[in-house]
């Protein structure tokens, strides 16, 4: 089964280029045979001659990650945790204990409990270290194995040994598994002004995204002045999903097209497919975007800009105008490959370019923003090329600094102000519904 999904990600891993069935053969020239004899001499001497025995797995995974690391950042193979991983961003739960894991100098070390989930409601905190499971020593092991033990079926019980900075001696905790469904859309009212934090595109972001929107005027007993979509740090996710989103603030036309190897290969995606009308009803909307805004995110800030029903606002995004389709390979493997390109509503790639915002906007609550590496689609190996790309947004007029971002980020938070972008963002929306609830009041 084919899946579009659009993210970023820096996996290089990928498909394998092994001999199979004579009908999956049946293409192959004699030139792609003479290629195919050359691997498999590659393969036989490496079996006879390497230093040390290798499996024909380890030979084949590691073909499979060449050819397709050969090709570009996004296609790639996924199988066992890597493809429990990529179900996970798709599907937007998991059974486990909701802890977010990194590995520090051998050990396992907690980044964050979830909310409201097993570990967050035991109380194991940001900071502590995982040294056993079920009794068996984890320092110095991988942190692939560590998140396979903890991950299981709901209901189930496992032990940690917990080492907590400050405490005497360590920490036992027994933790029964459930079902951890990752929350997509977070939402919040701010003074009059709907703010809707949208973090990646799973299989139910659309519909919360709509839940959002009630959820808001039903906290404020009417509509608000408008609404920030929030989509910084978005690496991306589902196509459809991107497509939903889009939906709920648009009430007709084109949201993206896709576009494959040949010219006739185009598919187009239209508004009142998913959502019926403009749930935000033509209220003022500001989509946030950054380096970090890429792919499906990329399709719904395209989408909103081209039709001018969004001011998108803050620093030009990612840049990946790619589609990534993916294909269950077995039980617990998956490819993913890169099968078109995708063009928002004015026909424009945002492939390497990514969305340049209406209002370029520095974030200046960040001390070092000036001086931060920023990586985006161009920077990637192997990235598809784009001739028309597009440049940083100036944030200047007449070679002269923009007063309105002439604040330090200590004047900032003197002021209370830890995210810039977002309070810029809210007050333009109160400027802009201010007017039009002005306006409303006055008609007859």
């Amino acid at each position: 089964m084919l899946r579009p999904f659009l993210q970023v990600t820096a996996a290089v891993s990928a498909l394998a280029l092994i001999p199979a069935a004579t009908s999956a053969m049946a293409g192959v020239d004699s030139s792609s045979y003479r290629e195919l004899e050359t691997f498999m001499e590659v393969f036989n001497r490496v079996k006879t001659d390497y230093v040390d025995k290798v499996d024909d797995k380890t030979l084949v995974e590691g073909a499979i990650q060449g050819m397709l690391a050969a090709l570009d950042p996004h296609s790639s193979y996924a199988d066992g945790l890597e493809f429990d991983n990529l179900k996970i961003q798709t599907d937007g739960s998991y059974g486990g204990l909701g802890l977010v894991v990194t590995m520090e100098d051998g050990a396992v070390k907690v980044v964050a409990p979830t909310e409201d989930t097993p570990a967050a409601r035991a109380g194991i905190k940001s900071g502590d270290y995982i040294t056993h499971l079920d009794g068996k020593f984890i320092v110095g092991g991988s942190l692939d194995e560590a998140i396979e033990q903890m991950r299981g079926a709901p209901g189930t019980k496992i032990a940690l040994t917990i080492v907590r900075p400050g405490a005497d001696k360590p920490l036992q905790f027994t933790l029964t598994r459930e079902t951890i469904v990752q929350r997509p859309v977070k939402w919040e009212v701010r003074g009059d002004v709907g703010y809707i934090n949208i973090n990646t595109f799973n299989a139910s972001t659309t519909q919360d995204t709509r839940d959002a929107i009630l959820a808001i005027e039903k906290k404020l007993g009417r509509k608000p002045l408008g609404y920030v979509v929030d989509l910084r740090q978005n690496g991306g996710g589902l196509l459809s999903e991107a497509i939903g989103v889009s939906d709920v603030f648009l009430s007709h036309g084109e949201i993206v097209s896709q576009r494959g190897r040949e010219k006739s290969d185009i598919q187009r995606y239209f508004a009142e497919r998913m959502v019926p009308g403009d749930m935000a009803r033509g209220l003022p909307v500001i989509v946030l975007v950054d380096a970090g805004t890429a792919s499906a995110s990329e399709i719904v800030a395209g989408a909103l800009q081209d039709h001018h029903r969004a001011i998108v606002m803050g620093e030009r995004s990612f840049g990946k105008g790619s589609v990534q389709s993916i294909l269950q390979m077995g039980p617990r493997a998956a490819l993913r490959l890169t099968t078109a390109r995708y063009y928002t509503p004015s026909g424009h790639s945002v492939q390497e370019g990514g969305i340049k915002p209406d209002i370029a906007v520095p974030q200046i609550s960040d001390p070092d923003y000036k001086s931060r590496p920023v990586l985006r689609e161009a920077d990637l190996r192997r990235h598809l090329v784009n001739q028309a790309k597009v440049e940083d947004g100036v944030l200047e007029e007449d070679g002269k600094p923009d007063p309105r971002f002439s604040m330090s980020a200590e004047d900032l938070k003197k002021k209370g102000i830890e995210d810039f972008q977002l309070h810029y963002a809210l007050e333009t929306i109160a400027r802009l519904g201010g007017g039009t609830r002005a306006t409303a009041a006055k008609a007859p």
